[in-house]
């Protein structure tokens, strides 16, 4: 699903398809954080001119997948706690106002819809066995959707844009496993009640609690990684 921006319908030109398939590559490590980018190498692979992979990276670029250095080139972005703090506290901020909008915007439609596909999560698996909870991207993913349902464009741009495939870049990295994958999906059923009493003071608080403990949870993750790392060597 092309989710670059939300309010596309289809991929239509060969940058755009091209730019779906690198982000999925990145996010999901098939490209390694870190990694540089050889613009002849990719033109090859995906067989497209200079110019048309230039159009993907750009675009790349802007959903700070990679980062580019004068006299240095392209790379993909590592994957560092700094970063992680970074990204993770302007979520709080701007998902929590998501949130608040969503609770005073969404239609009693969306949010029965929303109501479903977190029954539909509930049964999934990994997530009855209280080890993952993980979500498709887009229309599957409890976030986007608030996101969405805030009806607000410019936080939509921001968050959707901008930020949504670095977040899912940080927890495919650092693996989707967790054991607040039960406490995780109890806080999103919180988060829609909420929101479906039309309480926004309340909804944003339950959601930038949410991401606090998330990030709290991943951070943990990347420093229990360095010490194993550290202990092989």
């Amino acid at each position: 699903m092309y989710i670059d921006n939300p309010t596309k319908q289809a991929i239509v030109t060969t940058a755009d398809k091209v730019f779906e398939k690198m982000q999925h590559a990145i996010v999901e490590g098939e490209i390694p954080a870190g990694s540089k980018i050889s613009e002849p190498e990719l033109a090859k692979h995906y067989q497209i001119s200079r110019s048309t992979l230039r159009e993907a990276l750009n675009r790349l670029e802007k959903c700070h997948l990679i980062e580019r250095k004068a006299n240095i080139g392209s790379r993909v972005v590592d994957c560092t706690i700094e970063g992680l703090l970074e990204l993770y506290i302007t979520r709080e901020a701007l998902e929590g106002m998501a949130c608040r909008h969503a609770a005073f915007n969404m239609t009693d439609e969306e949010i029965a819809s929303m109501q479903q596909m977190l029954i539909n999560h509930s049964q999934a698996k990994a997530l009855q066995e209280g080890v993952a909870y993980y979500q498709e991207e887009g229309d599957l993913d409890f976030h986007y959707k608030i996101i969405l349902g805030s009806h607000n464009q410019q936080l939509i741009n921001l968050i959707c844009g901008q930020l949504y495939h670095l977040v899912r870049m940080y927890r495919f990295q650092f693996g989707m496993q967790s054991a607040r994958a039960s406490r995780a999906y109890d806080e999103h059923l919180h988060i829609l009640q909420a929101i479906s009493d039309r309480d926004g003071e309340l909804a944003e608080m339950l959601m930038r609690r949410h991401i606090a403990a998330s990030r709290k949870n991943i951070e943990q993750k990347i420093a229990e990684q360095k010490l194993n790392t550290s202990a092989k060597n």
